[in-house]
């Protein structure tokens, strides 16, 4: 118990760093994964989704994430992802998304086409056309369907990184928190964000 804790306690730190605060979900990956593998898990995996964050830019990354979470079921990590996506949207188009994280994250539990046709529809209307087919390529990915190139790879890679977070919050009831992303650390776009929706 108390390894567990320590181990709890290096992750949260790390997470922090990162992210300004210690996801929900840390306490119940230790306790599923055991403190040894949870340690490798995120030594594997982290440093290669922050590669990914910076090669395919947060956009697609975290529209990767959402469309995963989505698809497997997860609200805490759909919302962590679309909490990101609505932000980093603000902060370099200086106007809201055209949905809010809570709803994207409430679309969890449709099938797999309707939430393929519920996000083409919202990424058109946030004219981000060219993002559209990486949606339908991410749910491919996720049904299992092998990836053709070095940008495939990299989201057949959150496919099990995010599936694996997806599985562990869902069967912990993990509640949403924060957005899973460095931007979650600037309060005052965190404010600008709750004073535009008050706005609306």
């Amino acid at each position: 118990m108390g390894d567990g804790g320590l181990v709890v306690r290096m992750l949260a730190r790390m997470c922090t760093a990162l992210w300004g605060y210690m996801p929900g979900v840390i306490p119940a990956m230790v306790a599923t994964m055991g403190n040894g593998p949870a340690l490798r898990w995120f030594a594997l995996n982290f440093p290669r989704f922050l590669v990914t964050l910076r090669v395919l830019g947060p956009i697609r990354t975290h529209l990767a994430g959402l469309t995963i979470s989505l698809a497997n079921g997860c609200v805490y990590c759909a919302y962590g992802r679309a909490h990101a996506l609505e932000l980093i949207w603000l902060r370099d188009r200086g106007r809201l998304f055209p949905l809010d994280a809570r709803t994207l994250e409430s679309w969890n539990g449709l099938s797999r086409h309707e939430i393929a046709v519920r996000l083409r529809a919202v990424l058109e209307e946030a004219g981000l056309h060219a993002e559209v087919i990486w949606v339908d390529r991410t749910l491919a990915l996720v049904e299992g369907l092998p990836p053709i190139d070095a940008t495939e790879r990299r989201i057949a890679h959150l496919c099990r990184m995010v599936g694996t977070m997806n599985a562990i919050a869902v069967a912990a009831g993990t509640v949403p928190d924060g957005a899973h992303d460095p931007v979650n650390k600037d309060t005052a776009l965190k404010a600008r964000l709750v004073a535009a929706h008050d706005a609306v």
